[in-house]
C-alpha cells in the first residue's frame, strides 16, 4: 500500500517529462557579424503571437552599442493606421556566440520582473549579405522572415520558407505582411 503513491508520482512525472519537446533545438545561423546585423529590418511574416496581435506591418531597428548591447526598437502599424512602439535592449546569451540572445522591452513589467521578462532571441539564418534573416526561439513557438526591404522576390521568399521548414518550424500559420 506504501508503494502505491510513489507509483502514482512516478507514473505522473513520467508523463509530463514524455509531454515536453524532446526535438533538438533548431539549428542557428552561426558567428553573426552584429555591426553588419544593425539597423532595419522588415517583418515579412512571423507566427502568431499575443504582443502583435494587431499589427499588420512591422519593422525592427537595431543600432550596436558601446558595450556590446544592441538596441532594439520594435515598430507596427495597426490597421487602421496607427503606430505603436516597444524599446528594448538584447545582449549575448553567452559571451562570444553572437546567434543567441537575450532581448529584454523596457515596461513596468519588465522593470517589475527583470529575470521572468527576457525572451530568445535565436538567428536561424542569415543570407551572405546580411539582406534576409529568419529569427526565432528554440521552443519553435516564434519565427520572423525578416528583409532589408518591405516586399522580396518569390525566390526569396520561398528559400526563407524552406529554410524555417529544414529547422522544424511549421510555417503554415504564418501571418504576412499587409501594406
Amino acid at each position: 500500500m506504501r508503494s502505491l503513491p510513489l507509483f502514482l508520482l512516478l507514473t505522473v512525472l513520467a508523463g509530463c517529462a514524455g509531454s515536453a519537446n524532446s526535438e533538438a533545438p533548431p539549428q542557428t545561423a552561426g558567428k553573426v557579424d552584429l555591426e553588419r546585423y544593425q539597423g532595419t529590418w522588415y517583418e515579412l511574416a512571423r507566427l502568431p503571437m499575443f504582443f502583435q496581435r494587431d499589427c499588420v506591418a512591422s519593422e525592427a531597428h537595431y543600432g550596436l552599442r558601446d558595450d556590446g548591447r544592441v538596441d532594439v526598437t520594435n515598430r507596427c502599424r495597426t490597421e487602421d493606421g496607427e503606430w505603436k512602439e516597444a524599446r528594448g535592449q538584447a545582449e549575448l546569451q553567452q559571451p562570444g556566440q553572437t546567434d543567441k540572445l537575450w532581448v529584454r522591452f523596457d515596461n513596468w513589467f519588465s522593470n517589475l520582473f527583470p529575470g521572468l521578462t527576457k525572451g530568445d532571441y535565436w538567428v536561424l539564418y542569415l543570407d551572405d549579405d546580411y539582406r534576409t534573416a529568419l529569427v526565432g526561439n528554440p521552443n519553435r513557438e516564434y519565427l520572423w522572415l525578416l528583409s532589408r526591404t518591405p516586399e522580396v522576390s518569390a525566390e526569396t521568399r520561398e528559400r526563407l520558407l524552406s529554410e524555417a521548414r529544414s529547422r522544424g518550424y511549421d510555417t503554415a500559420e504564418l501571418v504576412w505582411r499587409a501594406d
